[in-house]
């Protein structure tokens, strides 16, 4: 991370052993000279390790990480009472030290985290990237915990595989569907992706291709997982896609196209077949462009071959 973005992440902050700074507390000038902090800016706490995430409840509680990036930092997740941090939801989730990797459990211990977010059910959501030190993946480690604030207890844990959390991944940042039904996470590593995550079913769905129709507005959507293209209306609050069209033949569907009559075109590009995931494939793949009319199939009801 550039030093810029460090110094920001600084200005957020509690200490773990001190009390809340007065609030009147200056900033210093380039010059060194105390100045008055901005009109309306309120320091609420001060930290001794680096911040990053944030999140505050309906009741106001607050809460934050500290994520492993230069320090086996003493704290993973942490409420901000009266200046002070408290270990949440407990000391057992925050005792994961990088020294006692081979001693302690850590699907359900805290070791990188990068988020907190408050969703729109009023639940706490903690994204473990499971990478220290923008290092690799430890495994079984990457994680979404879901907290209940109730509670102050761990409700349900989403474990990512190495499917999901790949080597050289960094699961970033979630956010939610105002439904609360899905999670969408920013994965900042190597090569870049966002993760669809179902979070009733726990499902690591990946959408690679989405088109948007000209006549009616509905949305297309490949499924490479699942060998399908799938539509959701975009008039319907909440709509959760449907399959149209499932078929083997669809290996990884990737991009999508709209013909002026209609019809919807898919590319299959099998990378899961090429070399990049399979050592000793051929250099060269057989691949194919598909076509199909989506109101045939949505009256036949088919998906094709399973």
């Amino acid at each position: 991370m550039p030093n810029r973005q460090i110094s920001a992440a600084l200005l957020v902050g509690a200490s773990l052993v001190a009390p809340l700074l007065a609030p009147a507390a200056h900033a210093q000038s380039r010059g060194g000279r105390p100045q008055p902090a901005p009109a309306g800016l309120q320091r609420i706490a001060e930290f001794p390790h680096q911040v990053t995430g944030v999140a505050v409840a309906p009741d106001g509680r607050i809460f934050v990480n500290f994520p492993r990036w230069t320090e086996d930092s003493p704290i993973s997740v942490a409420e901000v009472k009266d200046g002070r941090m408290t270990p949440f939801p407990d000391a057992r989730w925050n005792e994961w030290r990088n020294a006692r990797k081979d001693e302690l459990n850590a699907g359900d211990r805290f070791v990188c985290v990068q988020n907190v977010v408050v969703d729109s059910q009023g639940r706490l959501w903690v994204l473990d990237s499971g990478a220290p030190a923008h290092g690799d993946v430890v495994p079984g480690v990457p994680k979404l915990v879901r907290i209940d604030l109730a509670s102050n207890r761990a409700a349900k844990t989403i474990a990512f595989g190495p499917e999901v959390a790949m080597h050289g991944s960094y699961l970033n940042d979630v956010r939610f569907t105002p439904d609360g039904r899905i999670a969408l996470i920013t994965d900042s590593g190597a090569k870049g992706a966002i993760v669809v995550v179902d979070l009733e079913s726990g499902e690591n769905g990946v959408a690679d291709g989405l088109l948007i129709g000209r006549r009616d507005g509905r949305m297309f959507i490949t499924a490479p997982e699942e060998d399908a293209v799938k539509l959701r209306p975009l008039d319907t609050a909440g709509a959760a896609p449907s399959v149209l069209i499932k078929d083997l033949r669809l290996r990884r569907p990737d991009s999508l196209a709209e013909g002026p009559d209609g019809m919807i075109y898919v590319t299959i590009s099998r990378i899961q077949d090429s070399a990049l995931f399979k050592p000793g494939a051929a250099k060269s793949l057989t691949t194919q462009l598909w076509r199909s009319d989506p109101r045939a199939a949505e009256r036949t009801g088919s998906t094709g071959r399973r």
